[in-house]
């Protein structure tokens, strides 16, 4: 016995039971609990020269074609809390966002919906960058990379 689910929303985690009578032994039971999760992620570290132009992928097993159909927002992780850098709807030019001032005039958006970053400082050294890439409501990618500065 199987159960098939189609179009799986976060709504449907919870705890499913198999049950069914059986001759002569009486009734059988199973029971699965199911976990839905709204984000895939994946996660990469990236070395860079002092210096030097940062280039991260938003998201690195996806053509920007099929990026330019969602919309999709940069963060990075300062003091332990996720500042927005750049969001971008479909059809759309990118904003950019002034929350963290250690990237106000160093981040732009490059091909392919890539974060650029020039040029990379010291304290570049260990940040967390996230691109999120919302398919559906209840659906989101993130990647993130971590980013290791190296001096010459």
């Amino acid at each position: 016995w199987a159960l098939h689910l189609k179009n799986v929303t976060i709504s449907l985690s919870g705890q499913y039971e198999c049950s069914f009578a059986t001759y002569p032994y009486g009734t059988k039971a199973a029971k699965i609990q199911l976990i839905v999760n709204a984000e895939e992620e994946q996660h990469y570290v990236k070395e860079v020269q002092l210096n030097q132009t940062l280039e991260i992928p938003c998201l690195q097993d996806m053509t920007s074609e099929n990026l330019s159909n969602y919309p999709f927002k940069w963060l990075v992780r300062e003091n332990g809390r996720e500042k927005e850098l750049v969001t971008k709807e479909p059809s759309c030019p990118a904003v950019y966002r002034n929350s963290s001032a250690l990237y106000r005039q160093r981040v732009h958006l490059g091909l392919n919906n890539t974060l650029k970053i020039f040029p990379t400082k010291i304290t570049d050294d260990g940040r967390v960058f996230s691109c999120y890439v919302m398919y559906h409501p209840e659906r989101i990618q993130k990647s993130s990379t971590t980013v290791r500065v190296f001096g010459k």
